[in-house]
């Protein structure tokens, strides 16, 4: 059995080498976005450019998009299943609203089309370095069959359920993640306060109980204060707005959400492309504490 024909939109930090990760691994990419040079670095590669979301859903097995948010989502799937063939797969990556993705599901219901949504967890390097994870819900069958595409970009895959639980999951690590950065700000401007040495405290830290992956990754930006964005600010900040939305829509009892939020409002507003976790620049404004000078080892 020949391989699937894979239609991708949206060529974004994410998307890009998700895309040339399929590409490395020997399949027949159709590209489509709206930005052109992103399609042409990509093409460059051995992707074969669509002039339209219609002519990628017409000639593509799956079609796979990785978008910035709810409204573009419903612009690009309502699109794409006015054109991809019943029977066929759907599958959006992208970090949105399950109210979002339900609206999607019921048009992909409708066309007979298979709709899988399938977030993923990790930063742009990770995703250079096909490490990302993949949280999957929708049909048995369609998970299955994207299971060997996602492989190509990612270490780890789970399928979650059969409908839109891998949107509450992907929201639920946002939450999680979002509310570490804050936390650790809190902490370090504590730390500091305490006149503890800022290497020391971070060293502590890597190796205390509340060493997540994410804390030991963090380390070295925290360091050498290089808040050069992984995963920027103002994408944390549309993040924890639909962590909070989502909380008060399904009743969850979620008032950390709420303080998390705020502080990336707050961040964001000023240091917008910063990485998240250079919120401990704002908290430590905010406790009267000057600056680190950044580190160069």
């Amino acid at each position: 059995m020949s391989a699937p024909i894979i239609g991708w939109i949206g060529l974004g930090k994410m998307g890009a080498p998700m895309s040339e990760h399929l590409l490395e691994a020997g399949y027949s990419l159709l590209i489509f976005d709206t930005n052109k040079q992103a399609v042409e670095a990509c093409a460059v590669k051995g992707a074969r450019s669509c002039d339209s979301i219609a002519e990628l859903g017409q000639s593509a097995d799956i079609v796979i998009s990785m978008l910035p948010d709810d409204s573009t989502l419903i612009k690009v799937g309502v699109e794409v299943l006015g054109h991809i063939a019943p029977g066929k797969i759907f599958a959006d990556m992208s970090t949105v609203s399950p109210e979002a993705s339900a609206t999607i599901g019921a048009a992909a219901a409708a066309r007979g089309v298979d709709y899988v949504c399938a977030p993923v967890s990790g930063s742009t390097e990770l995703a250079r370095k096909a490490m990302l994870t993949v949280f999957a819900s929708g049909p048995e069958q369609a998970c299955a069959a994207l299971d060997p595409v996602f492989a190509t970009f990612s270490a780890t895959r789970y399928q979650v359920g059969p409908a839109h639980q891998a949107r509450y999951m992907k929201l639920a690590i946002n939450h999680m993640v979002g509310a570490t950065a804050a936390l650790m700000a809190e902490a370090l401007a504590l730390g500091r306060k305490g006149n503890v040495d800022w290497e020391v405290m971070l060293e502590v830290m890597a190796s205390s109980v509340i060493a997540s992956p994410l804390v030991k990754y963090k380390i070295d930006t925290l360091k050498t204060r290089n808040f050069t964005p992984a995963f920027s600010a103002a994408q944390m900040r549309k993040d924890m707005g639909l962590v909070s939305a989502v909380g008060k829509s399904s009743g969850a009892y979620m008032p950390l959400a709420e303080l998390v939020y705020t502080y990336f409002q707050d961040y964001a507003q000023h240091s917008p492309e910063s990485d998240f976790f250079g919120v401990v620049e704002a908290v430590e404004a905010k406790s009267d504490l000057q600056p680190i000078q950044r580190s160069t080892h």
